[in-house]
């Protein structure tokens, strides 16, 4: 484990809007990055166009565009990495499905087209965002919970103190959310 001191220096000047901090902070966090992301990569088909170097690559590149990033200490950073991990994985699928119908694009042959999804997976991310954005509505901390162990792969421990809360309520909280997304998504496959 990367000595926390140096990470929560860098986390310190990120907050404080330098802009060097992030380039710096990668490189320590990397390994925890490229796992979250092969955890997350799991849940997609085989044959994924991101890798989880890529994908690490991608968090990087849209965490870079933001001018401040609140993460008082590193579990906080990897929650905030996994939230846009997830929106990065939902974009492709979204794009998924937009190229489906032609995007407004000319035509291109189909050997010109890596898949990266199927279209039931696409189905299958969609919903799945569209319903933690809906159990958001009713339960923010538990769509929270549900996006940091499901994305990102935090433990319960680890969860809870990204929100500040016991473990025993992140693990009450994560039963509760998986029971309300299970109902909410069967539905919709």
């Amino acid at each position: 484990m990367i000595a926390s001191t140096q990470v929560t220096q860098w986390l310190v000047r990120l907050r404080a809007g330098d802009a060097a901090a992030l380039e710096r902070l990668m490189p320590l966090l990397y390994d925890e990055l490229r796992a979250m992301a092969r955890v997350q990569l799991r849940r997609e088909r085989s044959g994924h166009t991101l890798n989880p170097t890529a994908l690490v690559n991608e968090v990087y590149l849209k965490l870079v565009q933001q001018h401040q990033i609140q993460a008082e200490h590193r579990t906080q950073f990897l929650a905030v990495a996994s939230r846009t991990m997830r929106r990065i994985l939902v974009d492709y699928a979204r794009t998924k499905k937009r190229l489906k119908r032609g995007g407004g694009q000319p035509p291109v042959p189909l050997d010109d087209v890596a898949a990266f999804l199927s279209d039931r997976e696409a189905d299958e991310v969609l919903a799945l965002d569209e319903a933690l954005d809906r159990l958001a509505a009713v339960d923010e901390r538990a769509s929270r919970v549900v996006q940091y162990r499901f994305y990102s792969g935090l433990t319960l421990d680890e969860t809870a103190d990204v929100l500040g809360v016991s473990p025993k309520t992140v693990q009450r909280d994560w039963l509760t959310a998986r029971a309300w997304l299970r109902k909410e998504i069967s539905p919709a496959m």
